[in-house]
């Protein structure tokens, strides 16, 4: 009896979760995760592949907000934005080629970033891998206080 009601719990409690997070997708979250498991594809802008700013304009296009197609073009729009200080929408951008910025991906929160990676297409990394903080330059906000607010809001 009693393994039956640990049985019936564990299954009320996994069900309450996964209810609860149907209801919580935002438009950011929906526009960051459309894109997930695409595959990688050099200056590609659709589902079909993407490149790392590509995937980024294509989030933000569906914000319906416009973004160049270069990282390093991405890098001059927005305020910068200390590490610290790191919200969900920011972009993330690095310097993998050693020369300048060669690399953006969407911050998501909890220190994750969403992005397109050359050798496995669009993914989820931490900023504190070794990999991405040995190569992190700088953030960008790119959402006003008031489209972050719209942008979080699960009331759309």
């Amino acid at each position: 009896m009693k393994k039956f009601f640990g049985i019936a719990l564990g299954l009320a409690l996994f069900c309450s979760v996964q209810v609860g997070s149907v209801f919580a997708e935002t438009p950011l979250s929906q526009a960051v995760n459309d894109g997930v498991g695409a595959p990688y594809k050099y200056a590609g802008t659709t589902k079909n592949g993407f490149d790392c700013s590509g995937y980024t304009a294509f989030v933000f296009a569906k914000l319906d907000i416009k973004l160049p197609h270069q990282s390093k073009g991405q890098a001059e729009v927005g305020t910068t934005v200390e590490k610290d200080d790191l919200r969900p929408g920011d972009l993330v951008f690095f310097k993998t080629d050693g020369v300048g910025i060669s690399h953006v991906g969407v911050y998501v929160g909890g220190g994750k970033f969403y992005h397109s990676a050359t050798n496995i297409g669009v993914t989820v990394n931490k900023l504190n891998e070794n990999y991405y903080s040995k190569y992190y330059v700088t953030a960008k906000r790119i959402l006003s206080d008031e489209q972050y607010e719209a942008f979080m809001s699960d009331n759309q």
